[in-house]
């Protein structure tokens, strides 16, 4: 089943020159870029696509570190990209994840976790909106 899902990787991935090696895992995997742009968001767009963490004691720290630098926005297709993505990317906290994945061989933080990526169609079609509306 060919879907989108939308992949960010976070202002710490560009900060140590790691989106070279997480888009080749992505491509090497199958998935197409369909949608790309590197960008720095301001606090109402990360409020926007973390809706529903807003209320969260974390989330004054993420949206402090997720709007502290650029970033890059993609929309990656392919079979189960979502389901494909978040197996690629490995557990939200980086001391957990699994060896080979992108947060289990690069990242030692919860919140610095290099990536996101969406966690359903659903929440591909919202985030896909908010950062590329004319898809």
């Amino acid at each position: 089943m060919t879907q989108r899902t939308l992949v960010l990787l976070k202002p710490d991935t560009v900060e140590r020159g790691l989106v070279g090696e997480v888009l080749r895992r992505f491509e090497a995997k199958g998935l197409r870029i369909v949608a790309m742009e590197h960008r720095t968001i301001d606090t109402a767009t990360a409020d926007q696509h973390y809706a529903e963490h807003v209320e969260r004691d974390f989330y004054p720290a993420l949206r402090e570190f997720v709007t502290s630098g650029p970033l890059v926005s993609l929309v990656l297709e392919g079979d189960s990209a979502v389901e494909v993505v978040r197996a690629l990317n490995g557990a939200t906290d980086g001391r957990k994840a699994a060896p080979g994945t992108i947060r289990g061989d690069y990242s030692l933080s919860n919140r610095e976790n290099l990536v996101h990526g969406s966690d359903s169609e659903e929440s591909a079609t919202r985030e896909i909106a908010i950062w590329f509306p004319k898809l």
